[in-house]
């Protein structure tokens, strides 16, 4: 009795592969059947529309670790940094256009890719909390705002002509803006404790190193006040002379730090052609 079961068992995982060939081979010819990985792409546009995401991210990483090879791998890794980004993951976001310019230095959505990567960097302006208390983040650990500085500046250098460039620029003068009060915010205090050799290096480092800023005329303001402390009475006047024949009362107005809005993101997305 044992002996038939083991026969019967034989014979069936040997006539099922042979079922199976019999059956792909009769399909070959008919209408081409959609994959999977076609599933996963469109259910992740689905999700994104719906703003869901969370989903989008879970439906695009499926791709990436079925389908690392597959028609949509690419299209997929590029959508990740939309999607972690506006899922505010913004590490994730960074980390995913890192990977894409190194994959993939040629393709057609590589100038997203630097940009994302710039902007990314520093979000912290981006909370409803922040925009609505109008927060001077100027006086906070702004490092992550020089490494977006950076980075934009990379992106505007290789793709001028980007379609993008226009957003990266109105960016890095709110972030030129920010680093030179964040200066400045230090020569300040420098100035309330009477170290004013400190402010001096401080106020010339944004006059110097961060030009056209907003702050130009505040870090001469801070020159001049601190030459006067000091006992250098030439600088001062050299100080004052630039003052007079750059800036007037009537037409200096400090610029107000929130000019950059995010708002354009929410309908950027990249290119979603797939060949």
């Amino acid at each position: 009795m044992q002996i038939m079961i083991y026969i019967n068992k034989f014979k069936f995982l040997f006539c099922f592969p042979i079922v199976a060939f019999f059956l792909v081979s009769c399909n070959s010819d008919g209408p081409e059947i959609e994959q999977p990985e076609k599933i996963y792409y469109d259910q992740a546009q689905r999700r994104m529309a719906s703003k869901n995401f969370f989903g989008a991210i879970e439906s695009l990483e499926a791709i990436e670790t079925m389908y690392p090879f597959g028609k949509y791998a690419e299209q997929a890794q590029v959508e990740l940094i939309y999607a972690n980004f506006m899922n505010a993951d913004n590490e994730a976001s960074h980390s995913a256009a890192e990977k894409f310019i190194r994959l993939y230095p040629r393709h057609p959505n590589i100038d997203y890719a630097y940009f994302m990567k710039g902007l990314s960097s520093y979000t912290r302006d981006e909370s409803l909390m922040v925009r609505l208390t109008d927060t001077d983040l100027s006086n906070r650990d702004i490092s992550g705002a020089k490494q977006s500085f950076a980075e934009l500046t990379e992106f505007l250098t290789r793709f001028p002509d980007s379609q993008y460039a226009s957003y990266a620029k109105q960016r890095n003068v709110y972030l030129r803006n920010m680093i030179a009060r964040n200066e400045l915010a230090a020569a300040d205090y420098y100035q309330s404790i009477d170290a004013h050799v400190a402010a001096v290096r401080r106020a010339k480092y944004v006059i110097e190193n961060i030009p056209n800023s907003t702050e130009n005329f505040r870090a001469l303001k801070i020159l001049e006040k601190s030459y006067k402390a000091l006992g250098y009475e030439d600088l001062r006047e050299d100080i004052i002379k630039i003052i007079k024949l750059n800036y007037s009362d009537k037409d200096f107005v400090e610029s107000a730090n929130s000019e950059w809005s995010w708002n354009f993101l929410r309908d950027s997305k990249p290119n979603t052609d797939v060949n």
